[in-house]
């Protein structure tokens, strides 16, 4: 039996949240509206099971409402539960629309809520879901219990949120209101254990599954849910006794995980509510996900991302972030997704570079950053135009005169200097020179350093170099391997330094790109000669 549902159009969110609640929980797809316009724009959408009135609307009346939904064709035998403080007084005004079978009187308790809503079930037919905003009104009976934490989206992101919970090692559900639906994410030690919702359909899920999955799509009207039903008890006792594989189940849920969160950050958080006292349902202690956000959110970029446009541009490279109090739990992630980290830093590199790094196709390299891009791990920033030099310059006044040059904007050159060879290994190992400007030493003849004896040609074919020497007529001549490239001797002025950089020919690596040389490789065997 597919999942019935309630459209509750009231003002009150107090209302609002103790429906959703208790019926949530008994197994029904609960969707709010918290004006009468949203509710007319959601009736036609949503052609849901029964709808939950409330009589007093700001601007408007519930039975103003009610007659403008049944006008419509494919509302017209949708049942209405009509609730007010006004009691029997305002359901005398409903006496002639025969789509309105009980009243709800307020305040009232969940238990009458639940046995008014299962009786005009069996009395109504399909229902059209609609979204009201409305007046004050005297609260409610049972409300939902307080929550420990709770707040809205306009000065904290669904990220910071997760974050501080994982951070803490808290225990408990967090609530997150979305325009027409809510999702509840399970944590456990503040990792996600679970996610699900009862206003996003098993269907909208099973749409989305991948080709190993759809045999289980059935599975997700169980799943979906809040997990305290009856024919969730029943299925937890087919794992136990080993009918069903957990590890494939294991695999359900995180697919589930991702989907949900996944519209949980493309759509419009509005607000969020962390309940302490709530415990994880048996399903979801059988099989927990025990994962990140992160590691939920590469997984949601893998498979639900992948219907978006994938664009990759030339000109952009991807950057570490580190944001101040931000989580580093890297639970859930694969091993290549870790290693596609490691290899990012300040400089913005391509993905095409990373890609080759990691040996992941192009596509699962862009969807695995886009989805750390999203946990706020990482960044995207223009790859540097112009030409981007490398320098290793031990003088100091040197080195501090190329410092001048690269910071200058006025110029085409930007970079880095270096006064050692460990430093021109750290940071060719972060990125690919498009030039090379080395001093040479040496008694007898200059040499380049020793890890780049020997590779003078396998270099020179794509990274042009050229050379620092010491005072002209004071230095030894240079290698026979060398003789052709391009010297400055020591002192050397602004000018002197420009001039020789823009003779030396262009660079054959496309700025941010590969060189199709590993630089690693390169400079540790130069190192072990």
């Amino acid at each position: 039996m597919s999942t019935q549902t309630v459209l509750v159009i009231d003002d009150s969110s107090t209302i609002r949240k103790m429906v959703d609640s208790h019926l949530s929980q008994a197994g029904y797809r609960v969707v709010l509206a918290p004006t009468a316009e949203k509710g007319l724009e959601l009736a036609p959408q949503l052609i849901p099971d029964i709808i939950l009135l409330d009589h007093q609307l700001p601007g408007t009346t519930g039975i103003e409402v009610c007659k403008k939904i049944i006008a419509m064709p494919e509302c017209r035998s949708i049942p209405f539960v009509v609730s007010s403080t006004l009691r029997k007084q305002a359901y005398v005004e409903y006496m002639d629309i025969a789509n309105v079978v009980d009243s709800l009187p307020k305040p009232f308790k969940p238990e009458l809520l639940k046995i008014t809503i299962a009786n005009a079930l069996e009395v109504g037919a399909m229902i059209v879901s609609s979204q009201s905003d409305g007046t004050a009104v005297p609260e409610v009976v049972e409300e939902v219990s307080d929550s420990s934490l709770s707040g809205d989206f306009s000065w904290v992101s669904l990220r910071e949120v997760l974050d501080f919970l994982n951070n803490g090692n808290k225990h408990g559900v967090l609530e997150i209101e979305l325009e027409h639906d809510r999702v509840w994410f399970y944590l456990d030690q503040g990792r996600i254990q679970a996610v699900v919702s009862s206003s996003v359909t098993p269907e909208d899920v099973a749409s989305k599954l991948p080709e190993s999955l759809k045999e289980l799509a059935p599975v997700l009207r169980f799943t979906m849910s809040s997990g305290f039903n009856s024919q969730v008890d029943g299925f937890v006792e087919l794992l136990d006794r080993k009918v069903l594989d957990p590890r494939l189940l294991r695999t359900l849920l995180r697919f589930q995980a991702a989907y949900l969160t996944w519209q949980c950050f493309k759509k419009t958080p509005i607000a969020f509510s962390f309940s302490a006292s709530r415990e994880l349902p048996a399903l979801f202690r059988r099989t927990p996900l025990q994962s990140s956000l992160a590691g939920i959110l590469v997984e949601a970029s893998m498979s639900c991302g992948k219907d978006e446009k994938t664009s990759i541009d030339e000109n952009k490279g991807w950057i570490r972030r580190g944001l101040r109090g931000q989580n580093l739990d890297r639970s859930g992630l694969g091993a290549k997704q870790l290693q596609l980290l490691t290899h990012l830093g300040a400089e913005p590199i391509a993905t095409e570079l990373l890609a080759e790094k990691v040996d992941l196709s192009l596509e699962e390299t862009y969807r695995c950053l886009e989805g750390f891009r999203i946990a706020d791990w990482v960044d995207v920033q223009t790859v540097a135009s112009g030409r981007n030099l490398v320098a290793l310059e031990s003088n100091p006044e040197g080195s501090s005169l190329l410092r001048e040059i690269l910071a200058d904007s006025s110029n085409p050159w930007s970079g880095k200097v270096v006064r050692d060879e460990f430093g021109l290994q750290l940071l060719v190992n972060r990125k690919a020179a498009d030039y090379l400007l080395v001093e040479v030493t040496g008694e007898d003849e200059l040499r380049l350093p020793k890890c780049l004896e020997g590779k003078v040609t396998e270099l020179l074919a794509t990274t042009p170099i050229g050379l620092i020497a010491p005072e002209e007529g004071n230095c030894p001549p240079l290698a026979d391997e060398l003789s052709e490239l391009l010297v400055i001797h020591r002192p050397y002025s602004y000018d002197e330094v420009l001039d020789v950089l823009n003779l030396l020919p262009e660079s054959k690596i496309p700025s941010g790109k590969s060189s199709g040389i590993d630089m690693n490789e390169l400079l540790s065997v130069g190192e072990s000669k």
